[in-house]
């Protein structure tokens, strides 16, 4: 016999109590958004769904819920479109919204001098560019990112050989 609160898999009786966490949906819930180019789960909560995003990580995106006014414990899926447009509002213009600069990924940028943040499709260009720029000015840093080997001052006598 099992011991007690074990499940025996030959006694149905015991299935029953085992609890399963499960997401209550209702008739609006989205299982995926598409968000910036982006498919988001719907069933994450917000501030995590957002970190699927490339360019917005947990801290930043905390910060634009926080924002927008959005209950973190609310599930992506759930939240209306008036919610999703003040979300948007305040990604393409954080410092609108007194989100400091030193926050932000895209620091005094190199033609402009602005901050601003990137994400998605925005930010796989920019970083293309500026390495198009170092390549093209033949920068050290350009140079072993046309090499292909480490860029960050990394010892690479015996490890990266694998490529």
């Amino acid at each position: 016999r099992a011991p007690e609160g074990a499940c025996s898999h030959s006694d149905a009786r015991h299935t029953s109590r085992l609890s399963t966490m499960s997401l209550i949906v209702g008739d609006d819930f989205q299982h995926i958004l598409r968000v910036l180019n982006t498919n988001v789960d719907g069933r994450q909560k917000v501030m995590y769904a957002l970190t699927q995003i490339r360019g917005i990580g947990r801290r930043f995106a905390n910060l634009v819920c926080k924002g927008a006014e959005i209950d973190l414990g609310k599930r992506a899926g759930e939240l209306s479109a008036a919610e999703l447009e003040s979300m948007m509002v305040i990604l393409a213009k954080p410092e609108d919204y007194k989100i400091p600069v030193w926050f932000l990924n895209r620091q005094k940028d190199f033609k402009d001098g602005k901050y601003s943040q990137l994400s998605s499709n925005a930010l796989d260009t920019k970083l293309r560019d500026d390495l198009e720029r170092l390549k093209k000015i033949r920068n050290h840093r350009g140079l072993r990112h046309y090499w292909g080997i480490r860029v960050r001052g990394q010892h690479t006598k015996t490890t990266g050989r694998r490529k």
